[in-house]
């Protein structure tokens, strides 16, 4: 193995190291205090919605498949192609792959900050996005629920467990899933604005029905998952001090620190240098 290669590699290696041993040590040292959310509550609420929705809307979403215009269901064809977690999955693991290979200490302090709010987002991507990802190809599979393409075959509630055939892949719907992690996302960067964000992704989720992938219950259902998802995964940032900071009482709030676009730091404050070199968006330094 050449030099060059060789030295990429001992970099990449100890940055996996490092960011390992970040993530113990703040684990280790910072308790777990996570707010009092009514987990409960949510998960009844959301269960009695999917309810309510495939009582009342699949059958008709299952007459309706094959009658909206040609039109329209090109439109929502295009839409729904922004469902897909490559989209968002794929831009994170490369960011992910490329902070591991960037030489941190050659970076000015602004640049560090810069790459390290980025490489927290593309981890919080990659647990919200793909661990629900994970989790509904598991519940889709496990539940087989026949998709409304066959809905004069086998009616509205026709159940194969584990037949491992897309054709029985409905419940939930994988693309809502993902639309449901970048609501949750978007939520806790920006919950001044959650309407926009509930308005476009919950669109954007809707469009499985349209083409005929999804009943309605199945996109609420993955829509509420990839939610859920989002939220774990920034209560369990706030803790590590990730992008969010802990509250007591609500859900994770964003740090001035944070953003994703080249600023100026503050003076006297460091942006990304911490205890024994960690990298930390709210230390100050000690001089």
């Amino acid at each position: 193995m050449s030099a060059a290669p060789l030295a990429l590699y001992r970099r990449s290696l100890g940055n996996f190291r490092d960011t390992i041993s970040i993530v113990m040590r703040r684990f280790a040292v910072r308790p777990a205090r996570y707010p009092r959310i009514l987990w409960s509550v949510w998960l009844i609420a959301w269960a009695l919605l999917t309810v309510a929705v495939f009582l009342r809307l699949d059958a008709g979403a299952g007459e309706m498949r094959g009658e909206w215009s040609p039109g329209f269901v090109r439109f929502t064809d295009f839409f729904t192609q922004f469902g897909l977690g490559g989209w968002y999955l794929i831009p994170a693991a490369l960011c992910l792959v490329a902070a591991n290979l960037t030489d941190w200490r050659g970076l000015s302090r602004q640049r560090r900050m810069l790459v390290y709010n980025w490489t927290c987002f593309a981890f919080l991507v990659l647990c919200a996005a793909g661990l629900s990802g994970l989790a509904v190809n598991l519940l889709k599979y496990g539940i087989g629920r026949a998709r409304p393409l066959y809905f004069n075959d086998f009616g509205v509630l026709s159940l194969h467990p584990f037949a491992m055939d897309a054709r029985f892949a409905g419940f939930p719907s994988g693309h809502a899933t993902t639309m449901g992690a970048v609501f949750g996302i978007l939520l806790l960067l920006f919950p001044r604005r959650w309407y926009i964000a509930l308005a476009v992704t919950a669109c954007i989720a809707s469009t499985r029905v349209f083409v005929g992938a999804h009943y309605p219950s199945d996109t609420v259902a993955g829509f509420g998952l990839g939610l859920a998802f989002a939220v774990v995964s920034g209560l369990v940032f706030a803790r590590l001090g990730f992008i969010f900071g802990q509250t007591s009482s609500k859900l994770p709030v964003r740090k001035r620190t944070f953003r994703l676009a080249p600023f100026r730091a503050p003076r006297h404050r460091v942006s990304v240098a911490g205890e024994n070199g960690e990298l930390g968006a709210d230390r100050t330094p000690t001089h």
